[in-house]
């Protein structure tokens, strides 16, 4: 199937309604997480493994599933990743017990993992030019759409279901969804080219060394927020030899032309090694904030999740609403978009903490929340106007047959740098509280840790911009793919 096929925008939205139905998982499931202890009787560390356990699965898969992809066909590898998550939530749904139920978020877990890189796969076959942008923009809009509704879409249905079966039904939603997309995937979205001689050789070294790599750094960070045990981060000091050792193989087999999991030419394109850099950086400050803010409201301020989730849906409205919008302007503008929507996102970020700091002690939470929605606004924008953007700009010189396992790479960037900045983060605002703060100052204190994650993501765009103009009067042959 070329570019201009007929069908590309079918294949997109069924790409997005998967991708939709993966990503609302995260929010409904937190909103839920009080009727499933209840009704389980699960205690709070069970509780924090069922999105823990979820969140770590998720991260570990995407490399290895965008090389399948590539290797064995994107459309194979996406219905077996939506037929297995629509499994496991319906398993999750039925489950008596919290140990099933943290088993099989683990498993759906790895299914959801394999299902977005084959998205980006997907998007980088059927789409070129400005037309990859609009589409990454639709993706980024059902990012932004799927973090606004989760809460309320959880809240309905734990009304509607009641406190035993309402839980269930969290889960149970993804059922019709995950169905109608494997449906229509088989129908619109296209099948593997026919390729001569055996497929290429799967990986499996690598992805072990990969796999326990990002264990490694990701277990402690996502773990630390339970147990608050810094012992954890021990676990960083053999992520160090892992990662040398996975990053020498894969050096050997590019090298030698010897089916890699990750072809390390991919990093001769300084746009997508400045995009994996510039994702891993932006990250940790784009969802260390939320994090804090959730804490801020319903520790601070007294909200129930469902409130906290209202509070924070300006958020949510602005990224989905600057994610097409930037999808649209990037192939025109370029990084310099980027740029700017890093400066909307600082603004946003330094409004919250001058009306946190502002506010009285006695003041209604109610008002401190609608003077939040600006702020919040700005912040969704410009979380809206950087992810979409980044993603095209990444991609953009990487060649379609690679595309699964480039946008694999993208991704775990992303999660690692989720995963360190709610760490960090989420201990600088512990930390102010431990030592007498209050919950405006630890939210503040917290604001500035953000604005240095921003401020370093900046520095490197800026970098970025300079040396690509400097690229271009030089204008190099780069025979990357030959």
């Amino acid at each position: 199937m070329t570019p201009a096929a007929p069908n590309r925008w079918r294949a997109l939205a069924v790409c997005q309604l998967a991708l939709f139905a993966t990503l609302i998982d995260v929010s409904v499931t937190n909103v839920a997480l009080p009727s499933i202890g209840r009704a389980t009787n699960a205690s709070s560390s069970q509780l924090q493994w069922i999105v823990t356990g979820y969140v770590l699965a998720f991260s570990l898969v995407p490399v290895l599933g965008g090389r399948l992809g590539d290797d064995r066909g994107r459309r194979r590898m996406f219905l077996v990743g939506v037929g297995g998550f629509v499994v496991t939530s319906a398993v999750v749904g039925i489950s008596p017990d919290p140990t099933l139920l943290i088993v099989a978020r683990v498993v759906q877990g790895l299914f959801g993992g394999l299902i977005n890189p084959q998205v980006s796969g997907i998007v980088q076959q059927l789409f070129s030019g400005a037309e990859r942008g609009r589409a990454f923009g639709a993706i980024g809009a059902t990012v932004g759409t799927a973090t606004a509704i989760g809460p309320l879409v959880g809240g309905l249905l734990i009304g509607i279901g009641g406190p035993q079966l309402g839980w269930r039904l969290v889960f149970f939603i993804n059922v019709p969804i995950g169905l109608t997309a494997m449906v229509l995937a088989r129908r619109w979205l296209p099948a593997r080219d026919a390729r001569h001689g055996p497929p290429p050789r799967l990986d499996i070294l690598g992805a072990a060394l990969l796999g326990l790599t990002t264990l490694c750094v990701l277990f402690p960070t996502v773990q630390y927020d339970t147990v608050r045990d810094a012992r954890l981060f021990w676990l960083l000091v053999p992520a160090v030899p892992l990662a040398a050792a996975f990053l020498r193989r894969e050096w050997r087999l590019t090298r030698t032309r010897s089916d890699p999991l990750v072809d390390l030419r991919l990093f001769r394109r300084p746009s997508y090694t400045v995009g994996v850099l510039l994702a891993l950086l932006f990250f940790a400050g784009f969802t260390g904030l939320p994090l804090v803010l959730a804490l801020y409201f319903q520790l601070g301020l007294g909200f129930t999740a469902l409130q906290s989730g209202l509070a924070v849906t300006a958020f949510a409205v602005g990224s989905a609403t600057a994610a097409p919008l930037a999808g649209r302007l990037v192939p025109r503008f370029g990084r310099p978009l980027v740029i700017v929507a890093l400066g909307f996102f600082a603004a946003g970020a330094l409004a919250i903490a001058l009306v946190v700091s502002s506010a009285a002690p006695s003041a209604d939470p109610l008002q401190v929340s609608l003077e939040l929605a600006l702020p919040l606004l700005l912040l969704g924008i410009g979380a809206g106007g950087i992810i979409t953007p980044n993603q095209a700009l990444s991609l953009a010189d990487v060649d379609p047959r690679m595309g699964g396992a480039a946008g694999g790479v993208l991704q775990t960037s992303q999660r690692i740098g989720s995963a360190v900045g709610q760490a960090v983060i989420g201990s600088v605002f512990f930390a102010v509280l431990a030592g007498g703060g209050s919950y405006p100052s630890a939210l503040t204190t917290s604001v500035v840790v953000t604005l240095g994650f921003i401020a370093a993501t900046l520095v490197l765009g800026l970098t970025d911009l300079g040396l690509t103009r400097r690229r271009r009067l030089a204008a190099p042959t780069d025979p990357t793919y030959t």
